[in-house]
């Protein structure tokens, strides 16, 4: 698996929140749904994407696309300074600012929602709702609000979207997830190629010969009784040589970027599978569920089972 692929491998929607939405000015939407990630394409028109934290606002025309990392809020809007007049909380619950429902009088159709069917702008908006559909070490490699211009890789992707989104046939939420799924990784393929481009220290240091090849055992045999020894010997370096170089390129050492690693792998089968807290246990490399479980409820705050249930805090 090249270092690209290891970053990707892990966009999974599951009854993703996706809708087109129609709109004529003055219009403004407050998003607070604190989901993980969204992407956001113009089909017809133009919308401002603006951050919370006051950073720079993104302009959006026919066929751009951005990504907005969540939980932070933002606002969608056709012009900046136009007061918001919508909320979407968690979920996809659409109100007003003061609370009242706004799904049913805004709703234009099957995932079709807005002030006016023939709106001078129209946006497709696709949202993993729950963690572990977007693996945390993507999320971590990307800026709160990314863009990108129209690209000949994701139009025709886009072009599908747009086809398929107001559809109402059998499956036809397993084919919107997929095309999402299909859609985020081309569209963040392009965005890591840009020139000079930097994701995370993990993967420019899967470049190196050395660390590359220690980071490529970590994460194709995570079960393995690892050890830093074991793992320079299966490198041809030695033990402190491997380590001071792993820790200067990756930034943590070799064993605690393995225990991220397992515990990655553990919440996205905790999510997917029915397997048992063992069973996921002894798949990454622990011995048994109560060792797992409390290094899972060290990182993640809260215990497996509650992770499964969708429980405490994201």
């Amino acid at each position: 698996m090249d270092a690209l692929a290891g970053l990707l491998d892990g966009p999974r929607a599951r009854g993703a929140f996706l809708l087109r939405m129609v709109m004529d000015p003055p219009w403004s939407v407050r998003i607070e749904d604190r989901a993980p990630l969204c992407l956001m394409s113009v089909t017809r028109g133009e919308a401002w994407v603006l951050p919370a934290d006051g950073a720079e606002p993104v302009r959006l025309r026919p066929g751009d696309v951005a990504v907005a990392r969540g939980p932070a809020p933002y606002t969608v809007t056709g012009t900046p300074g136009t007061d918001p007049h919508a909320r979407i909380g968690p979920g996809g619950l659409c109100t007003t600012l003061r609370g009242e429902p706004l799904a049913e009088s805004m709703r234009l159709g099957v995932r079709t929602w807005g002030n006016a069917s023939d709106g001078a702008t129209a946006v497709l908006v696709g949202t993993y709702l729950l963690d572990g559909e977007i693996s945390r070490r993507l999320l971590d490699a990307l800026p709160p609000l990314l863009a990108l211009g129209s690209d000949d890789r994701s139009g025709p992707l886009l072009a599908l979207l747009d086809t398929e989104i107001a559809r109402d046939e059998p499956a036809q939420s397993v084919v919107l997830d997929r095309l999402l799924d299909l859609l985020l990784i081309a569209v963040l393929r392009t965005w890591f190629a840009r020139p000079g481009a930097e994701g995370p220290a993990w993967y420019r240091a899967m470049g190196d010969p050395v660390v590359g090849r220690a980071l490529r055992l970590l994460q194709n045999e995570p079960a393995h009784p690892w050890t830093v020894a074991a793992l320079a010997a299966r490198t041809g370096v030695s033990r402190a040589g491997l380590a001071r170089r792993f820790t200067e390129l990756v930034g943590e050492p070799p064993m605690a970027y393995l225990t991220g690693w397992r515990l990655a792998l553990a919440a996205d089968l905790l999510r997917e599978t029915d397997a048992t807290v063992e069973s996921v246990a002894r798949k990454v490399g622990y011995g048994g569920s109560f060792a797992f479980s409390t290094a899972f409820k060290r990182v993640r705050g809260q215990s497996p089972q509650e992770y499964r249930g969708g429980k405490g805090a994201r």
